[in-house]
């Protein structure tokens, strides 16, 4: 089917399904804002599958229509820009920038990388390193844009082993989108995720609480997953033979691509001693949030002051708010809206009821997850995926007796496999092409797919049946 095909196809369906929703003798039981929602939230589904247009567009243009309705008010749509969590980002953002400016990161990437005397050992430690930076960087694409330089003197060290930097290229971006689930701040679907729940049903997971439900998961996954990456990529050849990575080889990419010329071994600058010091405490401070009830984003706020300050900080404020994703936010503030919209009107509530609720919890648990995995074939964004999937999930699970908390972050969870095309994430596109240095082909792509989507599932719905009930978050209400 051809783009404009496709595109034709699902305006004819969205415009359809309008046409219908106006007849007021179809759908008994839908309320006025129930079916305007309906509509909205269909037409923007289309334009976000079928159309090139911009996802933040569309959603603004979706939060502007069901505000000029009157399904939801100018307080809800403006009110979602001042929403804790999009504070939490801008503020992550800004600790983000001051660490890449003070140089630790090619420090950290030395210290983890650089102790790697096999291939299997390189793949791992790079795994590990890949995971902690869902601490110290938000949004999978700012970790991915991180991580470049990384892989880039990774790539130069093994350049007679291409095996090897195909390996590590699929490696990168598969960790960075499969360890996003370790923190709240490790994509915009969470905190949207976190929204939701909260909008939906007055249930609100904090930092903590995410960090100590997701962070097992992340470590799993990656795991699993660099493993699937390093058999379906390499031959037992590629395998065997010693590996060497310098240091300077990492401090001279890092140099080149960052702009940071700092030392990445030896003694610490001053400037890296008050970033790491800075970082360690806002990170204990969010993990800690049960004992001082500080929120997160009060938290982040002070951590982002600090790090900007003249004194104390290593990048001016100014230049720190350019790295901060505006569209992104932009676009969960509308999502947040929409997502307030079908909860209130009754829309999500009616998509859902007609759904056989007579099934096991098991059974729920596996359709959600797998509808969630498959989902980023249709949804590139992982964001606007969240935004459909997690109401229609939470009004499905109540009418279910499963827990919308467990139901809600399993969908989230499996939202984060996105690894079919070049297309299905930013990290998989980013090194996908990269000038100069072999990487990886649709092909390869498809053929770990094959491997590590059913591995992935399997392994969340694992954790939402067994282990995160032990955690506090049970299957059923």
């Amino acid at each position: 089917m051809t783009p404009t095909l496709r595109q034709s196809t699902l305006l004819c369906l969205a415009l359809s399904l309008c046409a219908l929703l106006v007849v007021p003798g179809n759908f008994p039981g839908l309320s006025g804002d129930a079916r305007l929602t309906l509509a909205v939230f269909a037409l923007a589904t289309c334009a976000w599958i079928g159309t090139p247009i911009d996802d933040t567009y569309i959603a603004l243009g979706a939060g502007l229509a069901l505000t000029a309705t009157g399904v939801i008010s100018s307080d809800t749509l403006f009110g979602t820009l001042g929403d804790a969590t999009v504070w939490l980002l801008i503020c992550a953002f800004v600790l983000a920038a001051a660490v890449a400016r003070s140089g630790l990161a090619g420090r950290a990437a030395v210290f983890l990388v650089s102790g790697a005397r096999s291939v299997r050992q390189l793949t791992h430690l790079t795994t590990a390193a890949l995971v902690v930076t869902a601490f110290a960087v938000p949004a999978t694409s700012g970790r991915a844009a991180l991580a470049l330089p990384v892989f880039l003197a990774l790539a130069k060290a093994l350049a007679d082993r291409g095996r090897l930097v195909v390996m590590l290229a699929l490696l990168f971006p598969t960790v960075i989108l499969l360890s996003a689930v370790a923190t709240l701040i490790g994509a915009g679907a969470h905190l949207i995720t976190v929204s939701v729940l909260w909008e939906s049903t007055g249930e609100r997971i904090g930092f903590a609480q995410w960090l100590l439900l997701g962070l097992p998961l992340a470590i799993a996954s990656s795991h699993l997953a660099a493993e699937a990456v390093l058999w379906t990529t390499t031959r037992r050849a590629d395998r065997t033979g010693p590996i060497r990575v310098t240091p300077e080889q990492i401090r001279d990419h890092v140099r080149d691509t960052e702009g940071v010329g700092g030392p990445v071994t030896g003694p610490w600058e001053p400037a890296e001693t008050r970033c790491a010091l800075l970082l360690a405490t806002v990170v204990a401070l969010w993990c800690s949030e049960p004992l001082h009830q500080v929120p997160p984003a009060m938290v982040a706020l002070i951590g982002a002051v600090v790090a900007s300050s003249p004194a104390l900080g290593t990048v001016r404020l100014k230049d720190a708010l350019r790295t901060v994703p505006w569209s992104l936010l932009l676009f969960m503030a509308a999502t947040m809206a929409m997502g307030v919209a079908m909860a209130d009107s009754g829309a999500a509530r009616w998509l859902v009821s007609g759904l056989p609720v007579e099934v096991s919890p098991w059974l729920f648990l596996a359709v959600v997850i797998l509808v969630s995995t498959a989902a980023h074939l249709v949804l590139q964004s992982r964001s606007a995926r969240s935004s459909v999937l997690v109401p229609l999930v939470i009004a499905a699970a109540a009418g279910a007796g499963v827990n919308p908390v467990a139901a809600a972050l399993a969908s989230t969870a499996a939202a984060g496999f996105c690894h079919t095309l070049p297309a299905s994430a930013k990290p998989v596109t980013l090194f996908a092409d990269i000038p100069g240095t072999p990487t990886y082909t649709p092909r390869d792509l498809l053929r770990l797919s094959a491997v590590l989507a059913p591995l992935t599932a399997a392994l969340v719905l694992l954790f939402a049946l067994a282990v995160w009930p032990l955690l506090g978050v049970p299957v059923v209400r």
